[in-house]
């Protein structure tokens, strides 16, 4: 018996391209996009996906996220990382090198935290970052070998999870360190706090007694980050380092980070969802579960970052998904100062995007999902499978319904621990359906909370191409 030109075709569609959307059919053949067109035959094709009324969106490159294995899986997890991943339709991220035991800073502990991911299963595909710490450059190049994206260093503290191993860099660690990355034509991407400037804040407030909500937003003020990306830009300049910052909370940093690139920096900014959902008056009304550093700014900020993401300014939007068990942001005796900072945040990256940048904002979707998609693919070395919809890319689509809205309550996360700040927010659109490489991975109407059981370890690891090279246009 013949084979069917097609293995899938997802049909009828709002299909969002780089440049455009347009009502198109999608062929898929041996996990890849073979054809796209209107009106495909669908009698060539073993199963139809239809998504007529739907929007069909490449899916989500998550290039920050935080999943703690190994070591730390009761934080969160591959197997329910990577789940709360798809139902937000992500099909690919990368992890980053902290929060794990031991933490990814050199070649050994990168093939402990692939095993802890094959014993796990992974649900979507992922890449993997290394570290930059004090100490480890002399293993910088065989984490290279071994296929990370790139490196992540902190300079501020990252906080203590027990390893004692990720600490932040002093100046003479990032420098020499900028100098290795550069000789090995890799990416280093920049928590860009100045630790003396939040360290000695910190400790005034705590010794003041000053220790609610209010206290934690003002010890780490947007002139900690703004010489912290000073810095970074500077040293950058002076090693040819390529230069990624993440977590960018100040619009005042992204103009800083965006006339270094036009004039010739080879260096990326990066925002995250909450920067652009909340402001600091909703921190203090959620309370510990929106603490995060840098910390969520006032409206001026958000809607800031907003115009500056239409204009192309903030070349990325990734989750910064940063899990921990509920007790870890229980606040003791008032004092947020104590309460781990991050926001459970990667399952709704995607909603948020579209419902407040294109519904409520009118930001063109394709703009919205290069930042989600094509711009990290292009960035950490994945463009040649991931990122975009296209001819001969992986199959890995988001449909989503653009007239769904509802309110996120916490029995629809994924999370190993289902609570975030989100929770409550009310989102303008929903992810129906997750494909990863033409499978169906998640399935909002289908059984078990929408995920596949047959394919709960269908995630691949991904390596760079030869070098992960400038954002394209």
């Amino acid at each position: 018996m013949l084979s069917k030109q097609w293995d899938v075709v997802v049909t009828g569609g709002s299909v969002v391209l780089r440049d455009r959307v347009e009502v198109l059919d999608i062929g898929i053949k041996d996990g890849r996009i073979a054809d796209i067109a209107p009106n495909l035959p669908l009698e060539d094709a073993d199963r139809i996906v239809p998504a007529a009324g739907r929007h069909v969106f490449a899916g989500v490159v998550d290039a920050h996220v935080h999943l703690n294995e190994p070591g730390l899986g009761e934080w969160e997890g591959f197997a329910t990382g990577s789940a709360a991943l798809a139902a937000g339709g992500c099909t690919t991220f990368v992890d980053m090198p902290l929060n794990g035991l031991p933490p990814t800073v050199n070649a050994a502990a990168l093939e402990l935290k692939l095993a802890a991911a094959r014993r796990s299963g992974v649900r979507v595909d992922y890449a993997l970052w290394g570290g930059l710490v004090p100490g480890n450059q002399g293993e910088l190049a065989a984490l290279s070998e071994a296929g990370v994206v790139g490196y992540k260093a902190f300079m501020s503290s990252p906080g203590d999870t027990g390893d004692g191993c990720f600490a932040n860099v002093d100046d003479d660690t990032l420098f020499e360190g900028m100098k290795a990355i550069a000789s090995l034509n890799h990416v280093l991407a920049l928590h860009a706090e100045s630790e003396p400037v939040v360290a000695k804040l910190a400790a005034a407030k705590q010794a003041a007694g000053e220790t609610a909500m209010r206290d934690y937003l003002a010890s780490r003020p947007a002139e900690a980050e703004l010489e912290a990306v000073k810095l970074a830009l500077d040293m950058g300049r002076r090693t040819g380092c390529k230069l990624h910052f993440v977590h960018i909370s100040t619009p005042e940093a992204i103009e800083l980070i965006d006339e270094a690139k036009r004039a010739g920096l080879d260096v990326t900014a990066e925002t995250c969802p909450h920067y652009l959902a909340f402001t600091d008056e909703d921190v203090v009304r959620i309370g510990a579960g929106a603490k995060c550093s840098p910390p969520i700014r006032g409206e001026r900020e958000r809607e800031a970052l907003w115009r500056q993401l239409a204009e192309g300014k903030i070349d990325i939007v990734a989750s910064d998904h940063s899990p921990c068990p509920p007790s870890m942001k229980t606040v003791k005796g008032g004092n947020y100062f104590e309460v781990w900072g991050g926001i459970l945040g990667g399952q709704s990256t995607l909603e948020l995007l579209v419902g407040e940048g294109w519904l409520k904002r009118g930001i063109p979707l394709p703009i919205l999902s290069r930042a989600m998609s094509a711009a990290p693919a292009e960035r950490f070395g994945l463009s040649g499978s991931k990122g975009a919809i296209g001819p001969g890319l992986d199959a890995d689509l988001a449909i989503v319904d653009l007239n769904a809205p509802y309110v996120l309550t916490a029995d629809q996360l994924k999370y190993r621990h289902p609570h975030s700040a989100y929770e409550g927010f009310g989102f303008g659109c929903r992810v129906e359906k997750t494909l990863l490489r033409g499978n169906v991975v998640y399935d909002r109407h289908a059984d078990q909370g929408g995920l596949d059981t047959e394919r709960q370890a269908s995630g691949r690891r991904l390596r760079p191409h030869a070098s992960a090279s400038r954002i394209i246009g």
